[in-house]
């Protein structure tokens, strides 16, 4: 089975399973609130600080050799700062909308946040700004959709390859789930099936 192919009552499973073995989806629901509230200015933390509650549970990682501090946060924000516009409009819109015209956008987007987070993080604090456009992924994930991760900086083409496949999984998928988060559905059979091997 290709990673294209999902069928509806595996990405059932893959929710149930991730849910009884992933304690860290609190994070994620967290920051998802987080970000909602500080893109509204309805609390006093920023974007960047509530991206970071994600980061700095489900990118652990990527932090073990490198400073999460004052500096950190300032290159988020100025991220957020000069990406803000696309990213709300994307905000409002699914992953079947982007077409060729977003292309260039988005490449350019995920280049910048990529230099800062990572390619790992760059999808995560995106996914989080545009949860109904950006997908998730991870190394084992990458590498199993043919988009492996290569060195900081150059995978934005692999990036978009890894959503145009995405994308036609959620077009799919679409027809018969009707999940308030179908791209964190597909992340959760991703990472139930690629990169824990649970399924």
């Amino acid at each position: 089975m290709t990673p294209l192919e999902i069928p509806n009552e595996k990405i059932n499973e893959a929710r149930k399973i991730f849910k009884q073995h992933e304690p860290r989806d609190v994070f994620y629901r967290a920051a998802t609130v987080l970000v909602e509230l500080a893109l509204n200015g309805k609390i006093p933390l920023s974007p960047a600080e509530s991206i970071a509650v994600l980061l700095q549970t489900w990118n652990k990682a990527y932090y073990q050799f490198r400073k999460f501090d004052a500096r950190h946060y300032c290159d988020i924000e100025s991220l957020l700062d000069k990406h803000l516009r696309p990213l709300k409009d994307y905000r409002n819109s699914t992953i079947d909308r982007l077409n060729g015209n977003d292309e260039y956008i988005i490449k350019d987007i995920f280049k910048d946040f990529e230099i800062v987070l990572g390619p790992v993080g760059a999808a995560k604090s995106l996914h989080l700004i545009a949860p109904s456009i950006f997908p998730l992924w991870d190394r084992a994930i990458a590498k199993e959709y043919k988009t492996s991760l290569k060195k900081i900086g150059t995978n934005a083409d692999n990036y978009l390859k890894f959503m145009q496949v995405t994308k036609q999984q959620y077009t799919l998928l679409r027809k018969q789930d009707n999940a308030d988060n179908l791209l964190k559905a597909i992340d959760e059979y991703n990472y139930c099936k690629y990169t824990k091997k649970w399924i």
